[in-house]
């Protein structure tokens, strides 16, 4: 079965390019495009497409405000955020506001197409260079070395720890990861904790990156 995409850049040049390159694949057909943000929510109601190729610089309304419009719809297809930004904050936002995908435009036309089939697939998608060029953004900015790595293999969380470390990835904070599973916060502290120590990180940005691109999260 053919994915149904719905392209979303501001630049006709890059539509343009994409969808002649995806045309090169039989997985993959570009039903719908759109120019700006606003456009999206019309697009997706008239073209129902499976998956959304988003960029994230856009004049009107950018790939950010666009997840949130989709998620305050109840729009559920699947999106991946194409830029050439590798911005830790944008990606993290996008992570948060819903986006399944994470991919720089200088990326092969075999990845791309791998990454749409995932994220149509229910699973979560960020590009392994991204990732290395966050953590070590996150590295430089916190005056961190970077000699720490984390442990092979990792050492398996447990389901309590997987929910509280997909609602850290939502942007949650310990109180509120508390009041919505029930628990107190000490007992969350404690599994935030262990959550580190099991992947080999300092902090919850570096969890969750790596719990993204371990396939932790999905």
């Amino acid at each position: 079965m053919t994915i149904k995409l719905l392209l979303v850049d501001d630049q006709t040049l890059v539509r343009q390019g994409i969808k002649s390159l995806l045309a090169l694949s039989e997985k993959v057909t570009v039903s719908a495009e759109a120019s700006d943000g606003t456009q999206v929510l019309t697009q997706v109601a008239a073209h129902k497409p499976d998956v959304i190729l988003l960029d994230i610089s856009m004049p009107k309304m950018d790939g950010i405000e666009t997840l949130v419009q989709l998620t305050q719809a109840g729009i559920a297809t699947p999106v991946i955020i194409l830029t050439t930004f590798d911005d830790s904050e944008l990606v993290l936002k996008g992570m948060q506001a819903g986006a399944k995908g994470y991919l720089l435009k200088d990326v092969s036309l075999e990845s791309l197409i791998s990454a749409i089939e995932a994220v149509h697939n229910g699973q979560t998608m960020v590009q392994p260079a991204v990732t290395e060029r966050l953590l070590k953004g996150i590295t430089k900015v916190n005056g961190l070395s970077d000699d720490f790595t984390a442990p092979t293999p990792l050492e398996p969380l447990t389901p309590k720890e997987i929910e509280v470390l997909r609602l850290m990835a939502s942007g949650y904070s310990n109180k509120e990861i508390s009041g919505a599973l029930f628990k107190s916060e000490g007992t969350i502290k404690n599994h935030v904790s262990s959550i580190l120590t099991k992947l080999g990180v300092r902090d919850r940005t570096r969890a969750v990156l790596l719990a993204i691109e371990q396939g932790i999260l999905c």
